[in-house]
């Protein structure tokens, strides 16, 4: 009858920065496999923003499908146990549920209209406030009673008439009175219930009652049931006597004549945040709410207790440890692992993590080496990816924040990629990456930015690399108008971008924010004209420009 939520099987979530680049997609990827082939557990690679074209190429050269999309990582309904209780159709009897619920011991029951979607609910309180009430002797008719459910409630037979239908007229009346005075309160369509005399089973009939329904398992005479036959009077026998066949009329009313309705139910979205839900549930009484699933199909029922047992989202980071870059609602997710190999940020945890960092041009780097570690060799797909990521981050080897491990292991996962030639691949792939010209200002500057954190001061820094001065300049055009709008967007107190070109080995930046100029004019010792200076042999925003721009923060 009831059942646990099969969605809770445990998966570990793998996700690089928002706005990521190709390091931060791809050794999202590559760890996410290896850490389910080494711990048998699934480990999912997500992705915290939307994919650059130059990370679009990679993925499409090696055949491998994008991570999916993951905006905020907070408890979501989905991550807790539901109760997937088994209900009944609203035209089952009130003495059916009941006996539904006390069997399974359950208080709450879902109603269908099908197998999947929700017609409302009753609890065991709606049942036994059918006792207290005074209904009138129409009820039956009113609530359209299934004729099926007044046979099962007081163990009745239909002897004459077919069991199929409703009651939709009349009312139920006792017949405890001469069949002279019986005339006098029996109208068509009634339900009369009475006993062996012949002279009211008669009297019944011909007044035009829809059903008799004698007690005490008493034998009908073939005149009474001829008779009924003609008139199209049911006749139904059970075993109970009068008082208790009256009694039990009542619990064969269907019971979507009692529930609380679909369109008067409180019910979430498996995808609604546990934090939301809460907020709901403690302005409510409701002892259950239902839950749905994206097409609106029932998945099950929760209650305030189930929230107590909230999951957390396990987590583990690659290529950023900076709270400002990580995926929305990481505070209340469990962090295993940080993959990094940029400076230490501010990012906190409740709990000791594993946390690997190293000096290395890219975060790929550190991900092959643990394949190494354990013995393994990562498939040609996955060491194309990763070799795609060390290209990307070192600039083909032409950034200072590539090191001797990084060349190594490029070209031992060239090998493995099968990738002859390194170059011509990273060309064709920078190309692809470089192609702006159709992009819009807001585009570009998301396609690689981060945030970071001096003291109190929180600034952005994007860039974009390329192989064209031309396509750079026209970049520079469309950006420069825009800076201001995005950094109000961002919230932050400065914006620096640059736009590297990887021929020549340097950058152009551009600037805004208050004192954004001066800090830059400190850092690098040069003159910045109008939010622009070019900075020959900046190509790492990593080691060339977030160190300096640091250290003149301080100073400042």
């Amino acid at each position: 009858m009831e059942q646990k939520s099969s969605n809770l099987i445990p998966t570990v979530t793998v996700v690089g920065h928002m706005n990521p680049d190709t390091d931060s997609i791809c050794s999202a990827i590559a760890y996410a496999k290896l850490k389910t082939k080494l711990t048998g557990i699934c480990h999912k690679p997500r992705r915290a923003g939307q994919i650059n074209s130059e990370t679009a190429y990679v993925l499409d050269y090696f055949e491998v499908q994008a991570p999916t999309f993951i905006g905020d990582v907070r408890p979501r309904i989905k991550d807790i146990e539901i109760r997937r209780m088994e209900g009944l159709t609203g035209e089952a009897s009130l003495r059916q549920a009941w006996q539904v619920m006390t069997d399974n011991n359950v208080v709450t029951l879902p109603i269908f209209e099908t197998t999947e979607h929700l017609q409302g609910l009753i609890t065991m309180g709606d049942i036994t406030r059918t006792y207290m009430e005074v209904f009138d002797n129409k009820i039956i008719g009113i609530a359209k009673t299934p004729y099926q459910n007044i046979l099962d409630s007081i163990a009745g037979e239909m002897v004459v008439g077919n069991p199929t239908g409703s009651v939709t007229s009349g009312k139920v009346i006792i017949a405890a009175a001469n069949p002279d005075v019986m005339e006098n309160y029996i109208e068509k369509d009634d339900i009369v219930i009475l006993g062996n005399r012949y002279e009211s089973q008669l009297c019944a009939i011909e007044m035009g009652a829809q059903c008799i329904i004698i007690s005490n398992e008493t034998k009908v005479s073939k005149t009474i049931t001829k008779l009924a036959q003609e008139n199209n009077c049911r006749i139904i026998i059970s075993e109970y006597d009068t008082y208790t066949i009256a009694r039990l009329m009542n619990q064969s009313l269907p019971i979507r004549h009692f529930m609380c309705p679909f369109n008067k139910l409180i019910s979430f979205s498996e995808d609604d945040f546990v934090e939301d839900v809460k907020n709901v549930m403690t302005e409510q009484r409701h002892r259950y709410f239902p839950i749905l699933g994206l097409n609106g199909e029932y998945v099950g029922i929760i209650s305030r207790r189930n929230l107590l047992k909230t999951r957390k989202r396990k987590m583990i980071l690659v290529d950023h440890n900076e709270r400002s870059q990580a995926v929305k609602g990481l505070e209340e997710a469990e962090i295993l692992e940080i993959i990094d190999h940029h400076r230490i940020g501010s990012l906190e945890t409740l709990e000791p993590v594993y946390f690997r960092n190293q000096p290395l041009g890219c975060t790929a780097t550190i991900i092959y080496q643990i394949y190494q570690e354990n013995g393994l060799e990562p498939e040609k797909e996955v060491a194309g990816l990763l070799l795609s990521a060390i290209l990307s981050d070192t600039l083909a080897f032409r950034s200072p924040t590539c090191t001797p491990v990084d060349k190594q292991v490029a070209t031992r996962l060239a090998k493995l990629a099968g990738i002859s030639d390194i170059e011509a691949y990273a060309c064709d792939m920078f190309a692809a990456g470089s192609n702006l010209g159709d992009k819009t200002a807001k585009e570009i500057f998301l396609q690689d930015f981060k945030k970071f954190n001096s003291d109190k001061l929180v600034f952005g820094v994007g860039q974009i690399s390329s192989m064209s001065l031309d396509e750079l300049l026209s970049v520079k055009e469309k950006l420069l108008p825009e800076m201001e709008a995005f950094m109000n967007e961002q919230k932050t107190d400065m914006l620096f971008f640059l736009l590297t070109n990887i021929m020549k080995e340097s950058s152009i930046l551009l600037c805004v924010g208050d004192d954004s100029e001066t800090v830059v004019s400190r850092a690098f010792d040069c003159e910045v004209v109008d939010g622009c200076v070019e900075l020959d042999g900046v190509v790492s925003r990593k080691k060339q420009f977030i160190p300096k721009l640091m250290l003149a923060f301080q100073e400042k």
